[in-house]
């Protein structure tokens, strides 16, 4: 345990210095309060004890400034050394960021029972603040799970209707366009039965990688719709951006080569049907999905392996 001492009387800090370093801990000694922030720096102690009155900066100062300097968590204690008695004296103390007050002359025995009451403070914090990182972690990996898809790995439904409803009201704010790609595995049922479940496992692993890779901005969201069906969002994307886009993740399916002998295709290949729109006052992101549904109905009647739009008319 390393205690910091300040302690403008050289008598006053060897006799504390004594004490410490019989409790089995490392004294860090100043004279003075720059002195004493110093040490602090670069030493960061377990414990201060902090004279008030000091020359130049006074322990309600230094008190204040360390815990300024404090990070993200971190807690040193601090009990202050004063001759000052007074109620108003302590509630000063108190305030500038000390935990505890010692009256001089200090006894030996007193001493010895604070410093071990902070021990037990600072332990009982230590063990405190680990607990809160791990349930922080636990929650952050309960958010990713409850997130993701477990198959695939990308976005699921759940997370694809959340970012798809936050870049609506983006869009409808800023008058932006926003884009849907729905995408579909091209006779994946006869994939399945022809190679089974777990190849067919494999194969939507491979599709939902390739997707990721060829929508290339971090706003884009790619998620897996449903069985063999995947979505991504496009924000600020107009209809001839998503038909880029979209005939970017169609033949980079086809880079794939998966052997599909099912298909009259002979490898798995992608239909996508794309839908844009500006989002009015009152029409929600549901039309944009039916809009984009439509548009892949068409792609699989007029033969599958394409990109379609969506046409009002």
């Amino acid at each position: 345990m390393k205690i910091l001492i300040v302690e403008d009387s050289r008598a006053n800090l060897a006799v504390l210095r004594q004490y410490v370093e019989q409790f089995g801990a490392t004294a860090l000694c100043a004279e003075s309060g720059e002195t004493a922030l110093q040490l602090y720096e670069q030493n960061r102690p377990d414990l201060i004890l902090l004279d008030i009155v000091l020359p130049g900066m006074d322990g309600l100062a230094v008190a204040r400034q360390v815990r300024a300097m404090e990070k993200g968590g971190d807690w040193t204690p601090i009990i202050f050394l004063s001759s000052l008695g007074k109620d108003d004296d302590i509630e000063k103390g108190i305030a500038a960021g000390g935990d505890d007050y010692l009256l001089k002359p200090i006894s030996e025995i007193v001493l010895g029972a604070k410093i071990r009451a902070m021990q037990r403070l600072v332990l009982m914090r230590a063990s405190l603040v680990s607990l809160t990182r791990k349930l922080d972690a636990a929650n952050q990996e309960l958010i990713r799970i409850s997130s993701s898809d477990g198959l695939t790995g990308i976005a699921n439904r759940r997370y694809f209707d959340e970012a798809l409803s936050l870049e609506w009201r983006r869009a409808r704010r800023h008058s932006n366009p926003v884009a849907l790609l729905m995408c579909d595995v091209d006779y994946f049922k006869l994939y399945n039965d022809t190679y089974g479940h777990l190849a067919g496992d494999e194969c939507l692993r491979q599709v939902a990688r390739s997707i990721s890779r060829h929508s290339e901005r971090p706003s884009d969201t790619v998620a897996r719709f449903g069985g063999e069906e995947f979505a991504v969002v496009l924000a600020e994307t107009s209809i001839g951006g998503a038909l880029m886009v979209a005939e970017k993740i169609r033949h980079g399916i086809r880079e794939l080569n998966i052997t599909h002998d099912s298909s009259p295709f002979g490898h798995v290949t992608l239909s996508i049907g794309i839908a844009s729109a500006a989002p009015g006052f009152d029409n929600p992101p549901d039309d944009l999905i039916a809009a984009a549904d439509k548009a892949l109905y068409r792609a699989k009647q007029e033969g599958r392996d394409r990109v379609c739009r969506f046409d009002a008319t």
